[in-house]
């Protein structure tokens, strides 16, 4: 069975730094674009950073610069590493795994097949 953990959320504030991450298992993740999304409350849920197939990572406009999306494929984990965390920052933050999705695709969450449970991060004063 495929499941994706992700853990390191929690209540942070303006400019701190939080590390996500996101742990695979039932299977080698090895060639799986594997990627990060986000939610808001009342928002729909947003393509925040992307793996594509173990070789090169994307990242929306909204996080580039702070945000560093990692991987190490011999753990089956992936990590969000967050700085400079503003409010606008505060959603639920969901890990995703596919293994055929195109490169074009890769800002659609309807493109993955896997999610975990999300983790709350929270940016507040």
């Amino acid at each position: 069975q495929v499941q994706l953990v992700e853990s390191g959320g929690g209540l942070v504030q303006p400019g701190d730094s939080l590390r996500l991450s996101c742990s695979a298992s039932g299977r080698s993740f090895r060639g799986y674009t594997m990627a990060w999304f986000r939610q808001a409350p009342g928002k729909e849920r947003e393509f925040v950073s992307a793996n594509f197939r173990s070789t090169n990572t994307y990242y929306a406009d909204a996080v580039k610069g702070r945000f560093t999306m990692s991987r190490d494929s011999a753990k089956n984990t992936v990590y969000l590493q967050m700085n400079s965390l503003t409010p606008e920052d505060t959603a639920v933050y969901y890990c995703a795994a596919d293994s055929r999705i195109i490169l074009s695709s890769i800002r659609m969450s309807s493109s993955y097949d896997f999610w975990g449970q999300g983790t709350q991060v929270t940016v507040s004063s």
